[in-house]
């Protein structure tokens, strides 16, 4: 089911994937170069309704507006803002969470919003080659528990990389920024997706 949401930043889109007898609602966004058709967020949508979990995949004012280039980040947080209602009026707790540009949007405004948790997908912890550019206090700051899926080669940010701090690490081997594997690793495409699905069925469940 697709739903229209109007934001101070103009036209949301909700995809939703819905679960028969839903305990939550897993919100997601996507990344600045990207939409909702990640092979990750894809994966997530066909797998969490069969566990109980809603999934809302939310497509950005400009992206919906056809735009190339995602817009500055309070712009983003105020689209996420703006379609927040519509994931809360179904009276469940909300989990808010995307990938890249995405998971930095629910890291920053779980908070206020009152997620009752944060799923950061390939989060962007630097630029590529910039370690010293770091957003790590987005993601230490967002006051819920957060499990962060990182790829193990991604160049936005390595798992090691990270830093302590109160969040959960799941590492998708030999994975990039979209959690594409090459094929002379060791895990195949499916079981890298596989990785991922089966650590947020796991982790959402812990939440209940």
């Amino acid at each position: 089911m697709i739903e229209i949401v109007e934001t101070d930043a103009g036209t949301a889109r909700i995809t939703w994937h819905r679960a028969t007898d839903p305990r939550a609602v897993l919100a997601l966004s996507h990344g600045a170069g990207g939409g909702i058709e990640a092979r990750d967020l894809q994966a997530l949508a066909g797998a969490l309704p069969g566990h109980g979990v809603s999934v809302a995949l939310v497509e950005q004012p400009w992206r919906v507006a056809g735009k190339k280039v995602a817009p500055a980040p309070k712009t983003l947080d105020t689209g996420w803002r703006g379609v927040w209602p519509a994931l809360a009026g179904m009276e469940l707790p909300v989990l808010s969470g995307g990938r890249s540009a995405g998971a930095r949007v629910a890291c920053r405004t779980a908070r206020e919003l009152g997620a009752r948790a944060v799923l950061a997908l390939s989060f962007p912890l630097h630029p590529p080659g910039r370690p010293e550019k770091s957003r790590a206090d987005e993601l230490l700051g967002t006051g819920v528990p957060t499990l962060v899926v990182q790829g193990g080669n991604d160049p936005f940010g390595k798992p090691a990389e990270f830093p302590e701090g109160g969040f959960r690490m799941v590492e998708v081997p030999y994975g990039d920024h979209g959690f594409a594997v090459p094929k002379r690793a060791g895990i195949g495409q499916e079981r890298a997706l596989e990785v991922i699905t089966d650590a947020v069925v796991e982790w959402t469940s812990s939440l209940a």
